[in-house]
């Protein structure tokens, strides 16, 4: 019996891993037009946000028909799935765009001809700590998301604790919203992106 639940939890890991691909996949392919890394940190960023409405969209989407009640045990593994790929787009920024900087994360830049760093993002620093922090929450809905750390925590912890999901969701939306709509328009150093369909 452990061995097929075993087999089973592999078996879903791999499907939703693949299916997390595939959509880093149609969003890279989707958009052409931008810089390479431009294009691979906002894939990435893109198909977690939606694994991330998956995972929390499969609750009520249960509750409203019970057809969709089977899908209930598939949101763990795409709730993991979504933190693991918020994780690699995070770390896309913090390697190819900040550069390991903390002032370029925040959105301050060293101005050569004022001698100091200046804020040339309004509002950049404030998103990404807001996808800071969803994506920490995250990583713990992630590790605590086996049925050794119900036990461990108690039905009543857990699901509190659990419950922190729509805290992700709106610091997820608030981060996704700022550079889908905000950011390249308030930008006044730089050149508009392109335009981007996922608006």
């Amino acid at each position: 019996m452990a061995r097929t639940t075993r087999t089973n939890i592999i078996q879903r890991h791999a499907i939703v891993a693949a299916g997390s691909g595939a959509l880093v996949w149609l969003f890279w392919m989707s958009r052409p037009e931008w810089t390479a890394d431009m294009r691979l940190w906002r894939a990435v960023g893109d198909a977690a946000f939606m694994l991330l409405i998956v995972t929390l969209a499969l609750g009520p989407m249960a509750r409203l028909r019970r057809g969709f009640a089977p899908t209930l045990s598939w949101r763990r593994y795409t709730g993991i799935w979504f933190a693991l790929v918020a994780l690699v787009h995070g770390l896309l920024i913090l390697n190819g765009w900040a550069r390991w900087s903390l002032d370029r994360f925040l959105g301050y830049e060293f101005v050569p001809q004022m001698g100091r760093l200046v804020r040339l993002e309004p509002g950049f620093g404030l998103a990404n700590i807001m996808g800071v922090v969803a994506l920490v929450l995250a990583l713990i809905l992630a590790a605590t998301s086996t049925d050794r750390a119900v036990q461990m925590l108690g039905g009543t912890s857990w699901k509190w604790l659990h419950n922190s999901a729509h805290t992700v969701f709106y610091l997820s939306a608030i981060h996704s919203a700022y550079f889908l709509f905000i950011h390249y328009t308030a930008s006044f150093h730089r050149a508009p992106a392109p335009e981007n369909w996922f608006r």
